[in-house]
């Protein structure tokens, strides 16, 4: 899905398999490298995977902590979290044992 939501997704489909294959490579690079996943608090998987997500989210509990102190009549609660996230799963697998689950049938 997040694919086809792409501004530059072919709306007429690709040309060739060639075609189609680069589309998704440059799309996985997108996707990996630059692209700020809110799961993850706004970092890129690549940062994540690398280890570097804990120095930025970091500085940004830093920087948020300053304004908040310079500031602290724009701030009417708490500040975003940007400790690490935990585990996170691209398609969590569901546990159709639980009650919730198992009753809704």
């Amino acid at each position: 899905r997040t694919c086809k939501y792409r501004p530059d997704w072919p709306s007429k489909g690709f040309a060739t398999k060639t075609d189609a294959q680069a589309w998704v490579k440059s799309f996985a690079n997108w996707y990996n490298g630059e692209h700020l996943h809110s799961a993850i608090r706004f970092v890129t998987p690549g940062a994540r995977h690398a280890g570097h997500d804990r120095a930025t989210l970091a500085n940004r509990a830093m920087l948020y902590a300053n304004a908040r102190a310079q500031n602290p009549e724009r701030w009417s609660g708490k500040t975003r979290n940007w400790q690490p996230a935990g585990p996170v799963w691209l398609n969590p697998e569901t546990e159709i044992s639980a009650p919730e689950i198992r009753d809704a049938a």
